[in-house]
């Protein structure tokens, strides 16, 4: 029996941590919608970040993951934590400008900003093949966006809901990079939960009057279903699988799992009968995971 070795099977362990993340994150984008209709988003966002961190937190104590060592160098996670808090926020005021096509047509340009700044924190070097394949996800992505309608795509306006978005994107490519860049050896729980806490703290100061100004009491039950599955399914769960496919795989790969994301959100929008892809789209999907298996299948840096 031929067994990977070592090196590879840690890289197949961070591929295998990002699919799952970007099965988590889809589901966020519908619910988020929806949520962010009846709640100002940096109030939805500190809740989440709270809930998180007391979840992780509990973890983290159950498990002795919190070391005192862990705090030798604490303004890493304000910084992390602040990239992750903007990115959010910016995500949910996104969603109350403009509509989720859109958004997730913006979050394309992810994975290639993730390879510049991978480039820029940390000295990593795209090499041409991994380059193509990013650029066949990315084809690939926008297909299924736009519902293979060449006409849609090209009539694509930038507007200020996905201008906002485009400046979160941003702070989502730095934060992953700067997660190899700051990483003292901690184990991932317990960076998860100091960064966590780091970004609850900051969007609690920012939402301070939002927070006091919410009737709690009076929000409907879809609000409490998405902050419950943002705060554990794509807060607390994703950080920890982000930082450690991050430990593993170079920065642009990691982000390239993105590109599945329009994909299993229609496939999802399909298994709960809201209706399934039409033939043409299909091409689409069929590159982007094409694209993704020949990055497993090149060689990680």
């Amino acid at each position: 029996m031929v067994t990977a070795p070592p090196d590879r099977r840690e890289a197949l362990r961070g591929h295998a941590a990002m699919l799952l993340f970007a099965v988590l994150i889809s589901g966020s984008f519908s619910l988020g919608g929806m949520a962010a209709r009846s709640i100002d988003p940096g109030a939805l966002t500190a809740v989440r970040f709270v809930l998180a961190a007391a979840v992780i937190g509990a973890v983290a104590v159950a498990t002795g993951a919190l070391r005192r060592a862990d705090l030798a160098s604490p303004w890493r996670y304000p910084v992390v934590g602040g990239l992750l808090a903007i990115y959010f926020v910016l995500m949910f005021e996104g969603l109350r400008l403009t509509d989720p096509v859109a958004m997730a047509a913006v979050f394309t340009m992810t994975p290639l900003m993730a390879a510049g700044f991978g480039r820029l924190f940390v000295g990593q070097r795209v090499t041409m093949p991994v380059l193509a394949a990013l650029l066949l996800a990315g084809v690939g992505a926008l297909w299924v966006i736009f519902r293979a309608d060449l006409d849609r795509l090209l009539a694509f306006d930038i507007g200020p809901g996905e201008a906002l978005f485009l400046i979160g994107c941003a702070c989502h490519a730095a934060y992953t990079p700067l997660v190899r860049r700051f990483a003292r050896g901690e184990s991932g729980v317990g960076f998860t939960f100091w960064t966590l806490s780091a970004a609850a703290v900051l969007t609690s100061v920012y939402a301070a009057p939002a927070l006091v100004a919410t009737d709690w009491m009076a929000l409907p039950p879809v609000v409490w279903t998405a902050l419950l599955y943002l705060a554990i399914g794509t807060s607390a769960v994703t950080l920890f699988l982000l930082r450690y496919a991050t430990l593993r795989l170079p920065s642009a790969k990691v982000m390239a799992y993105g590109y599945l994301i329009p994909s299993l959100v229609a496939v999802e929008e399909g298994v709960i009968g809201h209706g399934w892809l039409a033939a043409p789209v299909l091409p689409g999907i069929a590159a982007t995971v094409a694209a993704l298996v020949w990055l497993v299948a090149l060689r990680d840096r």
